[in-house]
């Protein structure tokens, strides 16, 4: 690892002015989990980084009931899976958050430091989508607000500018009889990155499904909203065999990547596993029948 200047600002406009300025010679750093090991295989070599750590606008968790969840960007993955707040209102949130990679990672990393990461394979940004996430950035030249489909823009891409940073999450309130559901593959229990990611929120009457939101990550460039899938639900009602029609229509409505972790072919096959059981968890359908092998 190279040396660098390490800097603390305090304000979102100070911080935007110092990444502005230095531009391509300096990174922002939250939690630094993956910031870190990129320096240290030198696939990155800033001469300054631009810790947001002192900014209090990028901290805490808080819930209304008009305007729902807000998650400063500074929240660590521990934070989110424990909070009192994300538990009641947003179980599949602390579920996932729960989950995320492994103890260490959790306790260091930051919601906002991984979706700018912008990973494929990581679990935060397919949940937030089936639950209609805006990010909120900020820098010297004010705030945007954009959908978490329009944040994530590529593999290993996103949105925001030069002098931008994530400031926030927003999580719209979720209506009453809305229930959701993260269910993740992992090839052996040593990983920590899944294969394969199915978040399914739903608002339902028994096994009567009035609104689904449906997405896949881990499989696919970026997390992928499925957007025929959560049509062909909305109004059923829900058993086995519709379970696995509608996991029919994820696996070919998605676009699979290929790479030394799978080929295409067999992630697709593992979304329409993971996205079967992701239903029927949901619906609370029977894993072992026939038709759910």
């Amino acid at each position: 690892m190279r040396d660098f200047d390490y800097l603390e600002p305090t304000t979102v406009d100070e911080a935007s002015r110092m990444l502005g300025d230095l531009g391509d010679e300096c990174r922002a750093i939250a939690g630094g989990t993956a910031l870190m090991l990129g320096m240290r295989q030198r696939m990155l070599t800033p001469t300054h980084l631009v810790s947001l750590a002192r900014i209090e606008a990028l901290r805490g968790i808080d819930f209304d009931p008009r305007n729902g969840l807000r998650i400063g960007a500074l929240s660590r993955h521990a934070d989110v899976a424990n909070s009192a707040i994300v538990q009641k209102h947003y179980p599949v949130l602390a579920s996932m958050a729960s989950r995320v990679a492994n103890p260490q990672v959790r306790n260091q990393g930051t919601i906002g430091g991984n979706l700018c990461y912008a990973d494929p394979s990581t679990d935060p940004p397919g949940c937030l989508m089936a639950l209609d996430a805006q990010i909120v950035l900020g820098s010297a030249r004010g705030e945007r607000v954009l959908s978490i489909e329009e944040f994530l823009v590529d593999y290993y891409v996103t949105a925001l500018e030069p002098d931008e940073m994530v400031v926030e999450i927003r999580v719209p309130p979720l209506a009453a009889g809305t229930t959701g559901v993260y269910t993740r593959f992992l090839r052996t229990a040593a990983e920590h990155r899944p294969l394969a990611s199915v978040a399914l929120v739903a608002r339902r009457e028994g096994l009567l499904c009035r609104e689904a939101k449906l997405s896949v990550g881990a499989s696919t460039p970026i997390p992928t909203r499925l957007r025929r899938a959560e049509s062909f639900l909305e109004g059923r009602t829900v058993t086995a065999d519709i379970a696995a029609e509608v996991a029919d229509i994820i696996a070919a409505d998605i676009e699979p990547v290929s790479d030394a972790r799978g080929s295409a072919d067999f992630r697709r096959d593992m979304v329409r596993i993971v996205a079967r059981r992701t239903v029927a968890e949901l619906f609370g359908l029977d894993l072992n029948e026939g038709a759910l092998q």
